[in-house]
């Protein structure tokens, strides 16, 4: 098993180089100047979208605008948020986080671009409803030829989206909080009874369909990040001797290292965009799956909605567990990592309470990304082999939980890194070769909503 875990972990430190941080990062960088800005200037515009002012449910599609945006935040507002970052700054440093910036900064142009073309280029699947998606992108916007790129990204992403990260972590925190300090015998057991319980939860919603989920989630999501940021709020601000140097640190760190023993700056940059990816997805290309489900006939609209995204998830709820964890110093404690680090801080913040506050958030957060994951590998599997496929895609999505709650965080976090790593390529590169249609559209709206208010 060590040798099988440190296989999956040699696979994603290859795949994570530098072709594919110039991809993510180059790529958002590109985006970013290419539009001139033009998606920073109009968040307002993009809150109102989300509001509900430009809901028609006549518009083809299955979800509204608010409800895709809740389903694309449950798959990333979820355990990247309280565990990802942990491991972030256990692997990179505190210097990790400000690399996670950089990557959400540009992510939310990526995000523009790539959901934005969710809705442009749709399909349909056997049974005739729209469909969105990377696969559809690349089929529908660069033809029939470039098949192959679409498969690979399907085949990659069914696997990408197991809920494997979320069932370890859920379980990892249930028996470190809730099982040891009550004397209960923890071991692979605890761990298996666990796994099935969560399995059990997450089949009751997810074999419902996405009008199911985008009601769970539409409810959950905004409840959960309210909940969790006035906990962190109390952890941060109780700590205002320490919240300076908390924050200097994260900049320092980011370029020298200091504080990691023997870090290399390259490795930190490399941790920060990962663990950036793997919490806002900007650029793996999930939240098209999500979004290219959302009742519109523009496309530009849409893109609006999803690039608000990153700034809710990694630049608002990653920072605020960053911080939690740098002013309360757990984060110098060795051979702690994941859930249980964050769980350090909450317990150290707010004797014995704290760690149940943070149970409560882990399973609104572990339970949003369980019930949405299934949904992005069902589009995948449809795509692949049809619309009957969807409740054995659900069983082997279930299965993978179950398998996840008994095996090591190591293994997890290569897998789904890998998987993403695998995904980002055809992604991206579909993105960039269609930025100009997505160019051509958001010139064309504007004018339009500038018309509009002049009249």
């Amino acid at each position: 098993m060590k040798a099988f875990e440190q296989t999956i972990i040699q696979i994603s430190d290859f795949l994570w180089g530098t072709p594919l941080l110039i991809l993510l990062i180059g790529g958002g960088f590109f985006f970013t100047l290419y539009s001139k800005l033009i998606p920073f200037r109009h968040i307002g515009h993009a809150v109102d979208i989300l509001r509900g002012k430009y809901d028609d449910p006549n518009e083809a599609g299955q979800i509204n605008h608010f409800q895709a945006l809740s389903t694309a935040l449950a798959a990333t507002v979820g355990m990247g948020n309280i565990s990802g970052v942990a491991v972030a700054i256990s692997e990179g440093g505190p210097g990790a986080i400000f690399w996670m910036w950089v990557s959400a900064i540009f992510g939310i142009s990526t995000k523009y671009f790539t959901n934005t073309l969710a809705v442009m280029f749709r399909g349909k699947d056997d049974k005739g409803e729209i469909q969105g998606g990377p696969m559809y992108i690349i089929t529908e916007g660069l033809g029939k030829k470039w098949k192959p790129m679409a498969v690979f990204f399907a085949v990659t992403a069914m696997f990408a989206v197991f809920p494997v990260f979320q069932s370890n972590q859920l379980t990892q925190v249930f028996r470190d909080v809730v099982l040891q300090p009550n004397g209960v015998q923890t071991g692979f057991l605890s761990d298996l009874i666990t796994g099935l319980i969560i399995a059990f939860f997450m089949s009751i919603v997810i074999f419902g369909g996405i009008k199911r989920i985008g009601r769970v989630t539409s409810r959950m999501v905004p409840l959960m990040v309210i909940i969790y940021i006035l906990v962190v709020f109390y952890i941060i601000f109780s700590h205002p001797d320490r919240l300076w140097h908390a924050i200097s640190l994260i900049f320092t760190d980011a370029f020298t290292a200091d504080a990691m023993l023997g870090g290399a700056l390259g490795t930190i940059i490399i941790t920060g965009v990962k663990r950036a990816a793997f919490s806002n997805e900007a650029g793996i290309g999930t939240a098209p799956l999500a979004h290219g489900a959302a009742k519109t006939n523009e496309p530009v609209r849409e893109g609006l909605v999803a690039m608000l995204g990153p700034i809710v998830d990694t630049l608002i709820v990653c920072t605020m567990t960053a911080l939690a964890i740098l002013v309360t110093d757990v984060w110098q404690t060795n051979d702690i990592n994941g859930i249980t680090l964050t769980a350090m801080a909450f317990n150290k913040a707010i004797p014995t309470y704290g760690p149940y506050l943070l149970i409560v958030c882990v399973i609104f957060f572990a339970l949003s990304t369980l019930i949405t994951f299934p949904y992005y590998g069902n589009k995948c599997s449809v795509y692949l082999f049809g619309t009957k496929s969807k409740n054995i895609y659900n069983g082997f999505s279930v299965i993978s939980a179950v398998v996840a709650a008994v095996v090591s965080i190591n293994v997890v976090v290569a897998f789904i890194d890998s998987a993403y790593a695998l995904m980002a390529f055809p992604n991206m590169i579909a993105a960039l070769l269609l930025a100009p249609h997505v160019k051509r559209a958001t010139i064309k709206y504007f004018s339009k909503i500038k018309n509009h208010s002049n009249n």
